[in-house]
């Protein structure tokens, strides 16, 4: 199935026109896992891109024969992948984004039950709360740091979330108030914190999730993974809780934000046939 133009199919108000919606899969070294994920990404999604972020296992190349839209952006990290799938969409951009990460853990038949309340308008955000499917599919590393993180999100801006998972959708309207910038593992909390402040309608639903179907994790089942993207984590909502009580609406586009590194460099991505 070819995901070059844009379609959507008719889940939503007959005498509406269905909205367009973009996924964004950021992958790095994912080619064994890949093409599971993109056989099971459900009708509602209009086009898919793939960010291949510096994989060496020929990512880019399962991406595009499965009917992605390959982006690339050579510099590892997950706010970068997630930003330059971003600007990829900028010229032309769809009314919803959707989030999901490429290694088969996230149930891609619960991703409809996300896109609904933001398409009918009842919300602005969408979050996938994680409710693991075999106990293995969360590390303990992974349990411990979002009760951490969700737990100081509690207490400094009065809103119990229950989770930081991957799957999420957003109105892209809204998405462009939260001025995104976050390069690395802070992107999920700094989302949430940001949609926060800017007082959007969120919404979590549970979804199943599951151990990564091939490869293995570059994060939550490493020690190094998991102190660098704690440490990113809890630095993030630092920088959030310093900065204000609510995020000021941002001039940028998509294309601004993916230019922005950690150190205020340029970043670089870069798009073509594979």
């Amino acid at each position: 199935m070819g995901h070059e133009e844009w379609y959507s199919a008719e889940a939503f108000d007959p005498m509406k026109s269905p909205p367009r919606i973009a996924l964004i899969i950021p992958a790095r070294n994912e080619a064994l896992s890949l093409p599971g994920v993109l056989e099971k990404v459900p009708p509602e999604i209009g086009l898919i891109v793939v960010v291949d972020n510096g994989s060496t296992d020929g990512t880019a190349r399962v991406a595009a024969s499965n009917g992605a839209r390959v982006v690339t952006e050579p510099v590892a990290g997950y706010g970068r992948a997630c930003l330059a799938g971003l600007a990829a969409l900028a010229d032309d951009p769809p009314e919803l984004v959707a989030f999901v990460d490429a290694d088969g853990s996230d149930e891609l038949s619960s991703l409809p039950l996300l896109i609904a309340p933001v398409a009918a308008g009842e919300v602005d955000l969408a979050l996938g709360r994680r409710i693991p499917a075999v106990r293995s599919a969360l590390s303990f590393q992974q349990r411990f740091g979002h009760l951490l993180a969700t737990g100081l999100i509690r207490l400094f801006w009065k809103h119990r979330f229950r989770d930081l998972g991957p799957m999420r959708v957003i109105r892209w309207e809204a998405l462009e108030k939260l001025v995104m910038t976050d390069q690395a593992f802070g992107w999920t909390v700094e989302m949430q914190v940001r949609a926060l402040k800017q007082e959007l309608r969120i919404v979590e639903i549970d979804v199943p999730y599951h151990a990564r179907t091939a490869g293995r994790s570059k994060i939550s089942r490493t020690i190094s993974g998991t102190v660098r993207a704690g440490s990113t984590i809890l630095w993030v909502i630092g920088r959030e809780l310093v900065a204000g009580s609510k995020q000021k609406s941002g001039v940028g586009s998509p294309a601004e934000w993916a230019r922005v590194d950690a150190a205020g460099a340029e970043g670089k991505y870069t798009e073509g046939e594979v």
